[in-house]
C-alpha cells in the first residue's frame, strides 16, 4: 500500500514536470488573440501542475536536507505557475504595455538597465533604508528600556507612540524633506520616525513577557534591576523584538521609497518610478519594483535566519521539529 501510494505520488511529480515544461512552452509560443481551444489547454495543464505541486507537498522525506529542498520548491513553483499565467493573460489578451507589461518585457527591461538599477539600490536601500531600520529601531529599543525602568515614561510615550504610528507618510515625508534636505539623509530621518515606534511598542511588551514566579526567583537570589533585565527578560522579550525588526524591514522600504517622491536627487527606486510613471514607462517602474520586492525579501528572510539562531529555545520552534 505505502509503495504504491509512493509509486502514485512520483508519477504526480512526473506529471508536474511535462505539464509545467508544456505551459512554460506555451508562454513563449503564444500569439495574440488565441483560440478557445488554447484556453482550454492552458487551464488543463494549470489544474495538472496544481495536482502535481500538491503531491510534491504531500511527500515524506527522511532528511532535513530534503525537507528544505520540499519547502523550498512548492512556492518556487506556484510562484513560476503564477508568473507564467501572467504571460500568457497579457500576450494572449494583447494587454498593452502601458496598462500591464509582461513578466518577459519587465526581465527585458531589467537586464538591459542594470546600471541604473543598481544606482537606485544603493541609493534607496543601502544609504536610506538600512540606515534608518538601524538607527529607528535602535533608538525604540533604548528608550523602551528606559521605559521599563521609569513607569511614568511608559504611561507617558505609549499614548503618543500610537498617535505616532497613525501619522500619514505623505505627511511625514515633505516635512523631513523641508528639515534635512532632499538627499538620502531626509529619507532616513523618514524611516527613523517609521521604524521608531513599532520597536518602542513591541520591546515594551515584550518586556513585560516574563512571568512573576521568574522574577521573584531572580530577586529571591539577590539579582539587581539589570541582572534581571540581561538574564530574563531580554531573552523572553527576543521573539517581540524580533517581530518589531521585520515589520521594521518592510516599513523601512516602503518609507523610503515613497519618500522619495517628495524630492530627491536624480536616482533613487522612488525617483525612478514616479518619473517613469509620467513616461509611460511601464516596464521600468515594474523592474523596480521587482527589485524593490527582492532586496525587501531578502533583508526579511535575514532577519528570520538570525531569529531562528537566537530564539531557538522559543516553542514555536521546537514544535517544528516534532515529527
Amino acid at each position: 500500500m505505502i509503495a504504491a501510494l509512493r509509486h502514485k505520488r512520483f508519477a504526480a511529480i512526473g506529471l508536474l514536470a511535462l505539464s509545467g515544461l508544456l505551459l512554460w512552452l506555451m508562454a513563449h509560443l503564444v500569439t495574440a488573440r488565441p483560440g478557445i481551444l488554447f484556453w482550454i489547454g492552458v487551464l488543463v495543464l494549470w489544474a495538472l501542475v496544481w495536482i502535481g505541486n500538491d503531491a510534491l507537498s504531500g511527500i515524506r522525506t527522511s532528511s532535513p536536507l530534503t525537507t528544505r529542498l520540499r519547502n523550498l520548491a512548492v512556492p518556487a513553483i506556484f510562484g513560476l505557475t503564477l508568473l507564467l499565467l501572467w504571460q500568457l493573460a497579457v500576450k494572449g489578451f494583447g494587454i498593452p504595455l502601458v496598462l500591464l507589461p509582461a513578466p518577459s518585457d519587465i526581465w527585458s527591461k531589467l537586464i538591459t538597465s542594470l546600471p541604473t538599477l543598481a544606482a537606485d539600490f544603493v541609493q534607496t536601500f543601502l544609504r536610506a533604508v538600512l540606515p534608518g531600520w538601524a538607527l529607528g529601531s535602535l533608538a525604540g529599543f533604548l528608550v523602551a528600556v528606559l521605559c521599563d525602568a521609569w513607569g511614568f515614561l511608559r504611561r507617558g510615550l505609549l499614548p503618543l507612540g500610537n498617535l505616532f504610528a497613525a501619522l500619514p507618510i505623505v505627511g511625514v515625508a515633505p516635512i523631513m524633506v523641508m528639515w534635512f534636505g532632499f538627499d538620502w539623509h531626509s529619507k532616513v530621518a523618514v524611516v527613523v520616525v517609521m521604524t521608531f515606534f513599532p520597536m518602542l511598542v513591541n520591546t515594551v511588551a515584550g518586556l513585560q513577557a516574563a512571568g512573576h514566579l521568574e522574577r521573584d526567583l531572580m530577586r529571591s537570589y539577590g539579582a539587581s534591576w539589570f541582572d534581571t533585565l540581561v538574564k530574563l527578560r531580554l531573552p523572553a522579550a527576543m521573539p517581540f523584538i524580533f517581530n518589531a525588526l521585520k515589520i521594521n524591514s518592510t516599513l523601512a522600504l516602503i518609507g523610503a521609497i515613497v519618500a522619495e517622491f517628495f524630492g530627491t536627487p536624480i536616482v533613487g527606486m522612488g525617483f525612478r518610478i514616479s518619473t517613469e510613471v509620467g513616461r509611460l514607462g511601464l516596464d521600468m517602474v515594474w523592474a523596480e519594483i521587482a527589485v524593490a520586492a527582492i532586496a525587501g525579501s531578502a533583508f526579511y528572510g535575514i532577519i528570520a535566519l538570525i531569529e531562528r539562531v537566537v530564539t531557538f529555545w522559543h516553542p514555536s520552534y521546537r514544535s517544528r521539529k516534532d515529527p
